[in-house]
């Protein structure tokens, strides 16, 4: 939104405030940890190489420790709020308790305990917004293994379905006659966080594949020296583990060391909350299906700007130039996503930024320039 806001100023004079937190700040996130920088790690094996590490022990709690409502601002984006969480009342109240309450939206709410999102976002009477809804509801399913409670179905009415709650929020936006424009969901599996680590990443020499075929030989599991598919926990199988199978995933949140020292994904199977199976990634499909029909659906009927995200992930994925720069999904080097794998950076920003403009461009005849990507940054390396 920032990147937007200052394009918007090129051609126009707005008046628009984001409630940063201190750029000396650390960070926190949902976990309570600090943001990821990029410097030098040291592995069970005693191996150093350059590897995402967390800028401090603990996050910066005290950035969300006070309300800041009274300064102002104009960007009501929340992290990790799903749709059905924008009109809940109380979202921001920490009484709640933890995992009942968004730590982010109680530093800006204007009450904790009574408004909501929408609440808040309608009290500006806005003449413009912009929404990406829907990722952030696959994102949490996902990046549990699947193991967290199911995203909200496609189709229902608003607090429950996907598609009544989105018509509910963008109703009570333009209800003054507010335009607006609102982005698809991307394929997230295609992100780095899901993409790094090979399916088939446990390596054996003669040894190795010698003593597992010692112990599972007997179990119906059988391993080959060079590349072989990680163990898993499966609780439907007899044994309660089993081989990988092309197709599914190995998170980033897997324990490496875990992996590579201390039998974790082959003499014991890797947790379920680190592995997307094929039957997990049908139905995260399946949930992003619906959720574009319906954000197609109300886009239409709404007259907003359609952004299309899924595009340019799925470019990136393949790779793209952009002023002569590759940019890809690639960790760490692919130029256009976070540290943790599952966030654009300011660089992946920036190509998302002039996606919506060229979005309002075309749907409302306006002339707003895009922005020069290569003037933000990337992964930085030490």
């Amino acid at each position: 939104m920032s990147i937007l806001v200052k394009q918007f100023s090129l051609i126009s004079s707005v008046n628009f405030s984001v409630p940063n937190v201190s750029g000396a700040s650390v960070g926190v996130n949902l976990d309570s940890n600090s943001r990821l920088i990029l410097g030098y790690k040291t592995d069970c094996k005693g191996e150093t190489s350059l590897s995402p590490i967390r800028e401090a022990q603990g996050g910066d709690v005290s950035i969300l420790g006070s309300n800041i409502y009274s300064t102002g601002f104009n960007n009501l984006g929340v992290p990790s709020a799903g749709v059905l969480d924008i009109n809940q009342v109380g979202y921001g109240n920490p009484s709640n308790g933890i995992g009942n309450y968004n730590p982010y939206f109680a530093r800006m709410s204007s009450n904790q305990s009574s408004a909501s999102i929408l609440l808040d976002a309608v009290s500006q009477n806005p003449t413009f917004f912009t929404i990406e809804l829907g990722e952030a509801d696959l994102m949490t399913f996902a990046k549990s293994g699947g193991t967290s409670t199911s995203p909200p179905v496609a189709n229902g009415t608003m607090g429950i379905g996907f598609d009544g709650s989105l018509e509910e929020i963008v109703s009570a936006l333009d209800i003054n006659g507010a335009k607006g424009a609102i982005s698809n969901v991307p394929d997230v599996l295609s992100y780095p966080y899901f993409t790094t680590i090979p399916y088939n990443g446990l390596k054996l020499d003669v040894d190795k594949a010698a003593t597992l075929n010692n112990v599972f030989n007997s179990l119906g599991l059988f391993f080959v020296v060079g590349d072989n598919p990680f163990v898993i926990v499966d609780t439907t199988q007899a044994i309660n583990v089993r081989k990988m199978v092309e197709g599914e995933l190995v998170l980033l949140s897997a324990p490496l060391d875990s992996v590579k020292c201390f039998g974790m994904g082959s003499i014991f199977g890797i947790p379920d909350k680190h592995i997307l199976t094929i039957q997990e990634i049908s139905t995260i499909n399946s949930y992003q299906v619906g959720y574009n029909s319906a954000i197609s659906t109300v886009a239409q009927a709404h007259n907003l700007a359609e952004v299309d995200k899924k595009n340019l992930i799925t470019s990136l994925s393949t790779g793209i130039v952009y002023n002569g720069v590759s940019m890809s999904t690639e960790f760490v080097t692919g130029g256009a996503f976070s540290l943790d794998g599952r966030n654009l950076n300011p660089s992946g920003q920036a190509l998302l930024a002039n996606l919506y403009i060229e979005a309002i461009n075309a749907t409302f005849n306006a002339k707003i320039p895009t922005a020069s990507v290569v003037n933000y940054p990337g992964v930085i390396f030490p």
